[in-house]
């Protein structure tokens, strides 16, 4: 019995961690670095899944797919902003002409 209470503390442990880790990642940033005080930084990100988003609502693939993007720029950048949606667009057009 002690052993079966102390898998599940264990258990319980870990999820309570993953969930911690995960509630940082709600923009969908990867990670983060600041590189300059003037707020400029290193942030990866997945890319926006086209095949579930839509015009006002994009969403993020998920992490775990791999693929990320790297960006260096102002820290406040939104994965999910207008900026971002049209760069990511501009890009799959660039890349459909190859």
């Amino acid at each position: 019995m002690k052993t079966i209470n102390a898998l599940m503390t264990a258990v319980s442990l870990v999820g309570l961690i993953g969930f911690a880790g995960m509630s940082n990642a709600t923009d969908g940033v990867v990670s983060r670095e600041v590189l300059t005080a003037d707020s400029y930084c290193h942030m990866k990100f997945p890319p926006i899944d086209q095949s579930r988003s839509t015009g006002e609502n994009p969403v993020l693939e998920s992490p775990i797919s791999g693929d990320l993007i790297d960006f260096y720029g102002p820290c406040d950048h939104d994965p999910l902003g207008k900026d971002e949606v049209q760069a990511q667009l501009q890009q799959q057009r660039r890349d459909s002409k190859e």
